[in-house]
């Protein structure tokens, strides 16, 4: 199939595609006119992309992640097993700091509504 039909069936831009495959997510064959044509089986790689995308994941990440699903194994398994545990544990510590930012924010909007109702009563 060619990008656009791949587009339409999985709700990902041309764009995004194009994307995916610079990065090593997606592979296509090229027509002899230079057009991408892709396998039906990257219908589902493309939704799998999205999945991982929408947990929080790099690109990077995702490469690292792929040969489980290539070649599923014990040590493929395995390896893909750690390294969510990984991603898992940096978004827990962005998370953490996001809270800990949210906090000191808090704090300014209430300093400033404490300066603001001073300065009113003045």
């Amino acid at each position: 199939m060619r990008i656009g039909e791949l587009a339409a069936r999985t709700g990902v831009s041309v764009r995004s595609l194009r994307y995916y495959e610079e990065q090593g997510l997606l592979t296509s064959l090229r027509s002899p006119s230079g057009q991408r044509r892709y396998a039906e089986s990257q219908v589902e790689r493309v939704l799998l992309i999205q999945r991982l995308f929408s947990a929080g994941l790099s690109s990077r990440t995702i490469v690292d992640l792929l040969p489980c699903v290539e070649s599923p194994g014990e040590e493929t398994s395995d390896a893909a097993a750690e390294r969510m545990r990984q991603e898992r544990d940096r978004l827990d510590r962005h998370i953490e700091d996001l809270i800990r930012t949210r906090g000191e924010l808090d704090d300014l909007i209430a300093a400033n509504r404490a300066h603001r109702r001073e300065h009113a009563r003045v």
